[in-house]
């Protein structure tokens, strides 16, 4: 018979189906604590990660990520609040964002007072520093705790990449350098949205080559700087995905022609320019294939003079978007 994951390994019984986020995860409907989702999560992670090396080592990598991807909706403020709007819940307020700063979270976890709050303000304030650092370095609090108080006023989630498998095929449509320059680690795709952990904000130029890369949409996630760096010298080992894996298979003489850079490896200005010209080549593909159609095919029907720029535009915008601006 098939293994009831849900029953063998969770104690989930039959009359809880069909499962939702609560559920799974062993908590009462619309928890709204964190820390209890979070504690759950890494407790529930733990269990089932024993079976990982066993017989059911799929079943058991296929729940493990069924469990991250619900702690990291229910841990993002925002995705919560509709998870829970579809199960039926109902909110007194109108759904304005609130934001809560760093040192608030902290405060009303009774990890510093408000005397701290106050030289944690100047101290970071002298030093250049972000609020997050100076919490670590006048030891306030270690960087997880503030990590995951980062996370918490910009409303996403926190993750501990030690409990993270990425998705082998995810890691190897980023090459190493991309992944070393930025500090990030891509994780796996949930509900056709990237998840890529860092520890900071993304600048809109990765953002935009991330998307164009996985033709996804992207959603960062918060994650130490030390868990990062470790993860990046785990799964991007000197050697190991030097480059995207679609060129991994490139024949020997084509790779002893000297490389066109990809536009990670360009400067800013270089970038601009490259995407000012691909979007000309697709414009004058545009223009030039009417004009064909027009004049070169003046005695067709309508349908096929346009045919050209039905075509052609088409090709070219794939050719510059999944190739040229590469």
């Amino acid at each position: 018979m098939e293994l009831d994951v849900y029953k063998e390994w969770l104690g989930i019984p039959d009359e809880q189906r069909p499962l939702d986020h609560y559920t799974l995860l062993r908590l009462v409907q619309f928890e709204d604590d964190l820390d209890k989702i979070r504690k759950n999560y890494k407790k529930l992670n733990a269990h089932v990660k024993k079976y990982a090396s066993g017989e059911y080592s799929e079943q058991s990598q296929d729940l493990l990520n069924e469990l991250a991807k619900a702690m990291l909706c229910l841990t993002d403020l925002d995705r919560k609040r509709e998870y829970d709007e579809s199960l039926g819940r109902e909110f007194e307020d109108s759904g304005e964002v609130k934001r809560i700063s760093l040192l608030n979270v902290l405060y009303r976890q009774k990890k510093l007072t408000k005397e701290q709050a106050k030289e944690v303000q100047e101290f970071a304030k002298k030093r250049g520093i972000s609020m997050r650092d100076a919490v670590v370095q006048m030891k306030i609090a270690d960087a997880e705790a503030a990590t995951q108080a980062f996370a918490q006023e910009l409303r996403i989630s926190f993750v501990d990449l030690d409990e993270m498998i990425p998705d082998d095929d995810v890691l190897d449509q980023l090459p190493r350098n991309v992944v070393k320059r930025n500090s990030i680690l891509p994780l796996f795709v949930d509900d056709d949205t990237l998840l890529v952990a860092c520890s900071d904000d993304l600048p809109h130029e990765l953002e935009e080559e991330l998307r164009m890369r996985f033709s996804v949409p992207i959603r960062r996630v918060m994650a130490t700087p030390r868990s990062i760096n470790q993860g990046i010298a785990k799964y991007y080992a000197p050697g190991m995905r030097d480059e995207a894996v679609s060129g991994a298979s490139t024949t020997a003489t084509a790779s002893s022609k000297k490389p066109r850079k990809v536009v990670s490896q360009l400067s800013e200005e270089e970038r601009s320019q490259r995407k000012n010209m691909g979007y000309l080549f697709i414009m004058w593909a545009l223009i030039g294939s009417i004009l064909i159609g027009v004049f070169g095919l003046a005695d067709q029907s309508a349908m096929i003079r346009y045919m050209p720029a039905f075509i052609v535009t088409p090709a070219v915008a794939f050719w510059v978007f999944k190739i040229y601006l590469k």
